[in-house]
């Protein structure tokens, strides 16, 4: 049904309007518009009816270069719209009468990949059968293999399963154009870098290499050198921690942590909390502990079955419960909008992980706060982080303003939102 002019526009479904605060992380700007790339409608229709409404700047800078085929090193912050940034050209790009894989996104984790290939699915959907497959670790490779039978166009994917499915000869990829590695530097970790250069050697010698990550160890360089044709280089990380996310220390010993988090739930608005700790063990004992004080707790940890995983994350993201409590497994492009306080139960040992962490709150954008409960033997970690990621991290006041975290609250009336907090 063709329809002229901007008439298409009034038939989108368009979700309700976002109204909350965001800091210049994504509204700084050129002030493009979707329209300004040259997209089709039916992708346009899709972009829309996802509530973007502007590309954000990590999208504003890779749209067009991924257009023209180039490759692109892109160093962005979590939660900037990163993902639109890829998915969009690809998409763009992708010929139906062509029935073989065109695209692969590789990703570190499942969970990553099931919210990508959502993303997919949902802006392409009006684009008439642009065909998305996401393959993991611990799902049953005969489906995969059954599916892979009939035509796939994207696939979203963690490195050993598609590998796999490459050396069986099921998953065809010579005549891939487009390779994303989305949160790079893990894909380029020791865990990963022989399965990502093994599979690179599948692909055919036009292929494109798009590269996001927040941090750029030796590894990303190394391997860019090695693989990538001329990048176009995007750095919107002129400092590291997101604009929109207070953080706060308070100083405690190992036994009053509990007693700490108690307070901080009772005197803090929170819409949905992560927790972390620095081992599994500790988030089940932390968890159990937090469900005894009462309040609505769920955990999750990378001992725990997939299956199992899976099902708290979906609830969790769907707003059954208010506090999670997890490992580093749930640090990485996990992206919970309602999240707005994030908890450093133990404090992390380097910055790039603190630096994941606390950007599980604040989202596109929006604001958040994250707390981390120090010990003595930590306040060395504390300062090193600090400094690496030149940032501050203040001690926690008597009372915190509500503007800084809570999205519906206005700064309107300056004496909202004060909280007695240090009260232990």
């Amino acid at each position: 049904m063709e329809q002229f002019g901007d008439d298409w526009k009034k038939s989108l479904q368009l979700p309700p309007k976002d109204t909350r605060v965001r800091t210049s992380d994504v509204t700084s700007t050129k002030g493009n518009e979707f329209e300004d790339y040259c997209l089709k409608r039916e992708l346009l229709m899709g972009i829309f009816e996802m509530g973007w409404e502007k590309p954000s700047p990590i999208q504003e800078e890779s749209i067009p270069i991924a257009l023209s085929g180039r490759d692109i090193l892109a160093r962005a912050k979590n939660g900037t719209g990163k993902s639109g940034a890829y998915l969009i050209p690809m998409l763009e790009r992708i010929d139906l009468k062509k029935d073989y894989i065109q695209a692969i996104v590789m990703v570190p984790t499942r969970e990553l990949a099931l919210q990508v290939s959502q993303i997919s699915i949902q802006i392409s959907k009006h684009l008439g059968g642009v065909k998305v497959m996401a393959t993991t670790g611990g799902t049953n490779l005969r489906d995969d293999i059954m599916r892979l039978d009939e035509t796939v166009h994207v696939v979203i994917a963690t490195p050993g399963r598609i590998l796999d499915l490459i050396k069986k000869g099921v998953a065809k990829v010579d005549r891939v154009q487009m390779m994303v590695m989305d949160e790079a530097d893990k894909l380029l970790s020791q865990d990963f870098v022989v399965l990502i250069e093994d599979i690179i050697s599948f692909l055919g010698k036009g292929r494109q290499i798009l590269l996001y990550s927040a941090t750029f160890p030796i590894s990303v360089q190394k391997f860019m050198a090695k693989h990538l044709h001329k990048p176009y280089e995007i750095n919107l990380m002129e400092e590291l921690t997101l604009k929109g996310i207070t953080q706060y220390y308070a100083y405690v010993t190992e036994r009053q942590k509990v007693h700490c988090l108690n307070t901080l739930f009772s005197r803090l608005q929170i819409n949905q909390s992560i927790i972390f700790c620095n081992s599994t063990q500790r988030v089940e004992l932390l968890a159990k502990k937090i469900t005894q004080l009462g309040y609505s707790c769920f955990y999750i940890h990378a001992k725990m079955m997939q299956e199992y995983r899976n099902r708290v994350f979906h609830d969790f993201r769907n707003g059954l419960c208010r506090n999670l409590v997890c490992t580093d497994l749930f640090t990485r492009g996990i992206d919970i909008q309602a999240v707005n306080v994030v908890i450093n139960f133990d404090f992390p040992k380097n910055a790039e992980t603190y630096l994941h962490r606390i950007g599980r709150s604040g989202r596109f954008g929006h604001l958040g706060l994250a707390i981390n409960l120090i010990t003595s033997e930590d306040r060395f970690n504390l300062k090193s982080i600090e400094d690496q990621l030149v940032t501050d991290i203040k001690p926690i006041p008597g009372s915190i303003d509500k503007s800084l975290y809570v999205a519906e609250f206005h700064a309107t009336n300056p004496n909202c939102g004060a909280l007695e907090l240090l009260n232990w």
